[in-house]
């Protein structure tokens, strides 16, 4: 791999760290603030909506920037919204700062992602993208455990202000280790590259991403009250359990970006339905912290494993706009990023208990199934489906 897509994934562990680590901090920032945990969760929905409008429209913004620039700005923009946050003096400006941090998150992914899949070869594109994904699951290690220990310790304020230390060593990062990328031959037109959009395919994709997320998110997002308040596991403990999951998203990415060039569809179908096996076992075994622990370590292995396979296919998809191609599968994780917290927030208020989160987000996983079997048929009645059927298709054919 290139060394700008390895710097890539360290900026991505600042942005995962902040992404994710409300996770570990929802109770602590619901007492300080005066709110309920389900509209404390709703910070983890603020940023994933400013990943949904922010990585299309920066991506068109960009389109004919520099790549390198636009990386540096962007960021920069985010570490500053990081410091905006822990200095936020109540939730509305803890809020706002969150949709600006994601709005500059989206755009990173987005251009960072194309700068992945273009230093390297097509077969690659998988490996390259589970690296910089990668990134993302060291965050679930380190960072976000970390960010849970912080603000036990040292109040939730303190996590923000390691998140935008983090960020400034991206930035020195990529001002010194990423060299000037060449920009494209012919130069991008957006016209052209919006005709992608034309293909059903690449809107299944969209959904399917969608609701493999909202799955993931519906019963993460509220993994650590489940944890203190279901499973009767003390406070210190969840950054540790919360680092299991990060291991097995390290895993997972590693799993999956090793098959997922020749197998995606195999990689998907294995990977979701693994997810559905443990988001029911949460849902059946919750009150038990002996199964709960381990079965967070599950979910971070099963979650992460479809997300080269689900990338990449985007990529192959929408070949002729790479940074749209980054963009929308962005907004289509973060999409389903902002439908599972608010999902799982109603469960929730509705008395359900924090078990029911991953009854719900099985059945959104068992969506993508239906849809991932779905574009499996499509593809294999593209040009050479045979060959690709066969590659692609779990169940050994019979002709």
């Amino acid at each position: 791999m290139p060394l700008a897509v390895h710097v890539l994934a360290l900026s991505v562990f600042a942005l995962g760290t902040s992404e994710f680590m409300l996770s570990g901090l929802l109770p602590s920032i619901a007492r300080d603030l005066g709110v309920t945990i389900p509209r404390a969760g709703l910070l983890i929905s603020a940023f994933a909506i400013g990943m949904v409008v922010g990585a299309p429209l920066l991506a068109v913004a960009t389109l004919r920037l520099p790549r390198r620039t636009t990386l540096v700005a962007l960021i920069a923009v985010f570490g500053l919204g990081q410091v905006a946050g822990a200095l936020a003096p109540g939730y509305t400006v803890l809020f706002v700062s969150r949709v600006v941090s994601a709005l500059a998150c989206a755009g990173f992914w987005a251009v960072g992602a194309a700068v992945a899949v273009a230093a390297v070869p097509v077969t690659s594109r998988a490996r390259a993208l589970a690296v910089m994904i990668g990134g993302l699951s060291v965050a679930n290690v380190l960072g976000v455990p970390a960010g849970a220990f912080l603000g036990e310790s040292l109040g939730w304020r303190a996590a923000f202000w390691a998140v935008a230390a983090a960020s400034a060593v991206a930035l020195v990062g990529i001002v010194t280790l990423v060299p000037p990328i060449a920009p494209p031959r012919e130069r991008p037109r957006l016209r052209r590259e919006l005709l992608v959009y034309r293909d059903g395919r690449v809107w299944l994709s969209v959904v399917t991403i969608a609701l493999t997320a909202s799955g993931v998110f519906c019963a993460f997002s509220y993994l650590a009250p489940l944890l203190t308040e279901v499973s009767g596991l003390d406070e210190s403990r969840v950054p540790t359990v919360l680092a299991l999951f990060g291991v097995g998203a390290i895993a997972g990415t590693a799993l999956g970006g090793r098959f997922a060039d020749a197998h995606p569809f195999r990689v998907l179908l294995w990977g979701m339905a693994a997810d559905i096996v443990v988001l029911c076992a949460f849902a059946l075994l919750g009150r038990y912290a002996v199964a709960t622990v381990p079965l967070s370590f599950l979910l971070g292995v099963a979650c992460f494993s479809t997300a080269p396979a689900l990338n990449a296919r985007m990529f192959h998809l929408a070949a002729a706009a790479p940074t749209l191609a980054g963009a929308t599968t962005t907004a289509a994780f973060n999409l389903g990023n902002t439908a599972g917290p608010w999902l799982g927030g109603a469960v929730i208020d509705a008395g359900l208990g924090y078990p029911a989160t991953a009854w719900v987000g099985a059945a959104l996983t068992g969506a993508a199934v239906a849809l991932t079997l779905v574009a499996l048929r499509t593809h294999r009645r593209g040009p050479n489906a045979r060959a690709a059927g066969r590659a692609d298709n779990p169940v050994r054919s019979r002709a």
